[in-house]
């Protein structure tokens, strides 16, 4: 028993568990909406474009979180003006903006040289290192997407069945994907500090991904998507402490293993249901939106 409380009995080591509970509950949030809605490569690609803003802050002294805001909503407009002005799809603007936002931060960073040992904390992040600021910081974002994922509840989910049918309905499906975005948006930025912009993309989309394999309602896909992520946390630390691995990578990797075990599972309980009772496929399986 020793071998599963002592880690915690660290401080450092607490701070660390309550910030991963943290960013599971934020990332659950706006995640399972993210899945449902096939956002997946632009939560990708907002994360890597804040380099640049998290690079300029830092040179200037600035606020961190401003930069990486500042860089992010800037990102998300570029995409949208794209799709907007041209007849390329939104995936193209994504991969666009994506390397160019990219490309501008590793040319910023390269200009400084004492930036390098801060880059591999931008991108893999530093869990065991959160404070109490930090910790209050993610709390209040994810009260602010637990409110908004509440009173939008409606929107998202006509805008993740139906876009068409959601403009009929007069649910003003283009504020509600603007609202979505800006999710997205709070969610990267709050959660890159603790565990790195590469990562919190596997935090972001595993455990909804693995929570929309058991195909439930959408409250209940997000309470389960908080649940992998807190297991994911609680066993990550476990593993970095006595395996003496990076914290936020060991989370993120354990996160992604769930979402194959669980696949594996439920394949192996639907292939005996279907050898036990044949039945005549009626289509791809998908989320209920209730």
């Amino acid at each position: 028993m020793d071998i599963l409380l002592d880690p915690f009995t660290v401080s450092f080591v607490r701070r660390a568990l309550v910030a991963g509970l943290l960013v599971s509950v934020l990332c659950a949030l706006v995640g399972v909406w993210v899945v449902l809605r096939g956002m997946a490569f632009l939560s990708e690609a907002v994360s890597h474009g804040m380099l640049p803003g998290v690079a300029i802050a830092y040179l200037t002294g600035a606020n961190l979180f401003v930069g990486a805001a500042a860089s992010a909503g800037l990102m998300v407009l570029g995409v949208a003006w794209v799709a907007r002005r041209t007849a390329l799809t939104e995936d193209t603007g994504i991969g666009l903006l994506f390397v160019g936002m990219l490309a501008l931060g590793v040319v910023i960073v390269s200009r400084a040289q004492s930036f390098a040992v801060d880059l591999t904390s931008f991108l893999f992040g530093d869990v065991l290192s959160a404070s109490t600021g930090d910790l209050t910081w993610l709390a209040c974002a994810a009260v602010v997407a637990l409110v908004v994922s509440v009173a939008a509840h409606r929107p998202f989910t006509a805008l993740v069945v139906d876009e068409r049918a959601a403009h009929v309905m007069g649910l003003r499906p283009r504020l509600a994907h603007v609202t979505l975005l800006a999710l997205v948006v709070l969610a990267v930025v709050a959660s890159f500090r603790i565990v790195g912009t590469l990562l919190v993309f596997g935090l972001l989309v595993a455990p909804s991904a693995t929570a929309l394999l058991l195909r439930r309602s959408i409250p209940a896909s997000i309470a389960f998507a908080t649940l992998a992520g807190w297991s994911a946390t609680v066993l990550g630390l476990l593993v970095s402490w006595h395996a003496s691995t990076a914290a936020g990578a060991t989370i993120a990797g354990i996160a992604v293993l769930q979402f194959f075990a669980v696949l594996l599972a439920t394949r192996v309980a639907r292939s005996r249901r279907s050898s036990d009772h044949p039945v005549v496929p009626s289509g791809p399986p998908s989320a209920t939106f209730t």
